[in-house]
């Protein structure tokens, strides 16, 4: 007879086999839950494991000049860069890193910096420029350099250097906020750069392109084992502007150390062949990474070279604008043969306004107070046509206006009348404020992209606009509403300032058979006081450089049938005879390169010269201050002023 079975056996077997059999069944469900209805995600999953698509960011756009020549261009470039959502211990990678590519003590504050900085996403420069063994042998490494990745790719190169700074800008890599804003992942690819500044900034999504793709299968550790796929990226085009290269360099060469600005137009089409603005910055620094120590210097610096002057730059136009007063008192109806007698001084009750000649040009009428500048004659007849008519004027030559050109910043200066100084200074315009403006001081501001505008316009009669696009459609300038025997005898009077016994007589071409219209002008930064004037304290040579008036020049060359306009600003450069011995040299360069090019070489040597001298009275003072206390009179006497002269009836 067999044994009796215990019951509690039977029930805890049956308890067992039941949790067994819920548990199998459990696992049996879910498994067949995931291989059927979750199979295609995490084969997506797997296949994403195994295969890693990457993006291929686009080459950007060539900018060129007028023929093609290149302003801005890409060059290989093998860099390193750190992706610190990868890394976990920061100190230990950049150790690694540091056995394989040495990095300074600098390298390391500026990547923490960087890494505390940015959100964790954005990828960190390790470092740039690297040769080809240095990269190859980080790619070897790769395995024990977690979150560290070597990029081959291309790098911006600006070829002309600082001459093409504020025309072109420069690019830099984009900022949280501007991925934040635009949501494009290249934007966090390592290495990739968007326009800054300039024409960089304002074309940058034509130059930017399409990015490409690549399929490559990958090991667990993110080795790459082969390619499976590719789509090319789509370079961005190619930018052509207006710009001619050569004579862009040519003008910022001959501007040497002057904080100035030259700006030529095409009297006809409006194509700007030529906007320098010096000094300035190298665009190729900027386009990797500024120091803080060139940061500083470059803020510190009293000649501004972070500041675009010629699109940004207010001036007062001084007696250029005398051109716009002039055409408003022939439109007003006075004629140019109307005389009045300049004795130095203009009386508005008892106050006193000097011409800048103090014996006075006697018996002066258009003819003869536009090339000699007469303040006086300009006092007369502009008070007698008053502000609203000047300034209706000099709106219909550019004055006062933004244009449609890629220049980010562009001022827009000022051109008064009464309405405007009612709504600005709830004041009412005084007679004393048409005096001012007549002869171009006062309120108006203007900058010299306008100031090329107004002596194009003068030049050809038309509303030519300026153009930077070279390949943008062409849109014929509509006549001025301007008298063309009005704007014959404007332009008779500026080439008799250059040609004649005008303000400007050194500023003669170097060409044969071509002359120049032109018109110069002074811009005081300070006024001069009647103290100053019983002092004999009224030379702006001798005031220090910041306290010095600028220098104004604008001109149309050939004088008989105007092709090139061009206007120059120096700053604190005296007087505009200086300014039109610039536009003198960059006229020549465009009608006989070689002979402008032979004025060059004694400049520079100058500049050498100065800048040799002046770092030699600085080891002088250097090594005096460490040797004690020196004869300050002695040491005065040995130095030479830095004043130019000025000749009598130069403005």
């Amino acid at each position: 007879m067999p044994p009796p079975v215990d019951p509690r056996f039977t029930r805890r077997a049956l308890i067992v086999g039941t949790g067994m059999a819920a548990v199998g069944g459990t696992l049996a469900v879910r498994m067949a839950y995931l291989s059927v209805w979750e199979g295609k995600k995490y084969a997506a999953q797997a296949e994403g494991n195994r295969v890693s698509l990457r993006l291929i960011p686009p080459r950007r756009g060539w900018i060129v000049d007028r023929d093609g020549r290149p302003l801005a261009l890409n060059a290989p470039d093998y860099r390193l860069e750190l992706l610190p959502d990868q890394v976990t211990d920061l100190a230990a990678t950049l150790a690694a890193v540091h056995k394989v590519l040495p990095l300074t003590a600098d390298d390391l504050d500026r990547i923490h910096a960087d890494v505390a900085r940015q959100p964790k996403y954005m990828p960190v420069e390790i470092a740039h420029g690297l040769d080809w063994p240095t990269f190859a042998r980080i790619n070897v490494n790769l395995p024990d350099l977690p979150g560290v990745q070597p990029l081959p790719g291309y790098s911006r190169v600006y070829p002309g250097g600082d001459a093409f700074a504020h025309l072109l800008g420069y690019v830099g890599t984009p900022t949280p906020d501007q991925f934040a804003r635009d949501h494009d992942p290249l934007l966090i690819f390592p290495g990739f750069k968007i326009g800054k500044d300039g024409i960089e900034r304002r074309a940058d999504a034509g130059l930017r392109g399409v990015a490409g793709a690549r399929r490559v299968e990958v090991t667990a550790r993110g080795r790459v084992v082969r390619d499976l796929d590719t789509r090319a990226d789509v370079p961005g085009r190619t930018l052509r502007l207006t710009i001619d290269r050569d004579l862009q360099a040519y003008a910022a060469r001959r501007l040497t150390d002057n904080s100035a600005s030259v700006v030529v137009m095409d009297c006809a089409s409006g194509d700007v062949l030529c906007m320098v603005s010096m000094p300035a910055y190298d665009p190729n620094a900027f386009s990797t990474r500024v120091t803080a120590k060139l940061w500083a210097e470059l803020q510190a610096d009293d000649h501004h070279p972070l500041i675009n002057k010629s699109a940004q730059g207010l001036y007062p136009p001084g007696s250029t604008f005398k051109t716009m007063t002039a055409l408003a008192i022939l439109g007003a109806g006075i004629p140019a043969e109307q005389a009045t007698v300049c004795t130095g001084t203009y009386h508005l009750g008892n106050a006193q306004w000097h011409c800048h000649s103090k014996r006075g040009h006697g018996r002066v009428d258009l003819h003869r107070g536009l090339p000699q500048s007469c303040d006086v004659y300009f006092y007369t007849f502009g008070r007698a046509v008053g502000i609203d008519a000047i300034a209706a004027t000099a709106r219909k030559f550019g004055l006062g206006q933004k244009f449609d050109l890629p220049l980010p910043g562009q001022s827009s200066g000022i051109v008064p009348d009464t309405a405007w100084k009612e709504a600005r200074y709830k004041k009412t315009w005084g007679v004393g404020d048409t005096l001012n403006s007549a002869i171009g001081q006062g309120y108006i501001l203007a900058n010299p992209l306008q100031l090329a505008v107004m002596a194009a316009r003068l030049a050809s009669g038309t509303a030519v606009e300026p153009r930077l696009y070279a390949d943008a459609p062409r849109v014929p300038a509509p006549p001025l509403d301007v008298a063309p025997e009005h704007l014959a005898i404007v332009r008779q009077g500026m080439s008799d300032v250059v040609n004649g016994a005008g303000t400007a007589r050194v500023a003669r071409l170097l060409v044969d058979g071509v002359q120049m219209a032109g018109k110069t002008g002074s811009a005081q930064v300070r006024s001069i006081s009647k103290a100053d004037r019983r002092a004999g304290r009224t030379k702006s040579e001798l005031q220090q450089w910041k306290y010095r008036d600028h220098g104004l020049f604008v001109a149309f060359a050939p004088a008989d049938a105007p092709r090139y306009a061009v206007s120059v600003v120096l700053e604190h450069g005296n007087h505009g005879a200086a300014a039109g011995v610039i536009a003198r040299d960059v006229m020549t360069y465009l009608f006989e390169p070689g002979r402008a090019m032979a004025t060059l070489a004694p400049l520079e040597a100058a500049y050498e010269a100065k800048k040799r001298a002046a770092l030699a009275a600085a080891e002088a003072a250097a090594a005096a201050a460490a040797a004690g206390p020196v004869d300050s009179a002695a040491v005065a006497a040995t130095l030479t002023p830095d004043a130019e002269t000025r000749s009598a009836g130069d403005e």
